[in-house]
């Protein structure tokens, strides 16, 4: 015999937690979006004018609901501003702003650390022993809902939204990728075929393996080389700051990334 009343307390619960997110869904959209970050979008994103205006305002819709359901915690003696939480969720959500989805549900804190941090990993030696070392980040994503940024580096980055180097940009791509159960350059896909996105992906990380030997140009940092998961963060770093070089030498993988974020960046910088 099945018990009933467990049943029914998890469907209840279930109920309660369904109506509950879509009231504050509701209300998240009816509430005004802040004319402080507004200013902020403004004057410290170089994007933001480049959207057209129903782009700015699903940007704005995310940023509310990144800023309402993700917790930030400075690290190191940072104290995180509110114009922190409002770049750091604006770049996130670019991501996002026509590809539609939740946003970035696994994820529920950003650590904030003033400059490059230090951690340390286990390294696999030649003669089968591990030894502890010590690596310097500017960003990571972790699998347990957690994300950590550099400050200085998510300044530099958008200070300079052309380089092709932007950690926010990065670590996001992760999470999304992760989304799939495994970072592994394969992100849950709506629109592409995994086909096309396995054998496009492929043939242009062999392709910027032999260019990055011969010392030939590249608009992609050859730290994509480390995996699948770098390749794909690299790439999407390269498509939002980089989109007419990318689409110059590597069109395929422009248009892959173009399908699957549902935004033409390249539009931006004429």
């Amino acid at each position: 015999m099945i018990p009933v009343l467990p049943i029914l307390a998890v469907l209840l619960a279930l109920g309660v937690y369904v109506y509950i997110t879509r009231w504050r869904g509701r209300s998240l959209r009816k509430r005004p979006f802040p004319a402080s970050w507004l200013t902020i979008l403004a004057a410290r994103l170089p994007f933001y004018s480049s959207l057209s205006k129903e782009e700015q305002a699903r940007l704005q819709l995310l940023i509310k609901q990144f800023i309402a359901s993700k917790r930030f915690y400075g690290c190191g003696g940072l104290t995180v501003t509110e114009e922190m939480r409002v770049m750091i969720a604006a770049e996130a959500c670019l991501l996002l702003v026509n590809k539609g989805g939740a946003v970035y549900p696994d994820l529920s804190s950003v650590l904030v650390y003033p400059a490059g941090f230090q951690v340390e990993r286990d390294q696999h030696q030649p003669d089968g022993t591990v030894a502890v070392g010590k690596h310097d980040l500017l960003g990571e994503s972790w699998s347990n809902g957690k994300v950590i940024l550099s400050w200085d580096d998510v300044e530099n980055g958008i200070g300079d939204f052309t380089d092709g180097h932007n950690v926010v940009l990065h670590e996001f791509a992760h999470q999304l990728d992760a989304e799939s159960g495994s970072t592994n350059g394969a992100p849950p896909l709506r629109r592409n075929s995994y086909k096309s996105w396995a054998a496009i992906f492929s043939r242009n990380f062999d392709d910027l393996k032999i260019r990055s030997m011969h010392g030939q140009e590249t608009v992609m940092d050859a730290y994509a080389l480390t995996n699948p998961a770098e390749f794909f963060a690299v790439a999407t770093e390269a498509f939002f700051e980089r989109p007419r070089e990318l689409q110059q030498m590597r069109p395929d993988l422009y248009d892959e990334l173009k399908v699957y974020y549902q935004i033409d960046p390249g539009s931006w910088h004429q």
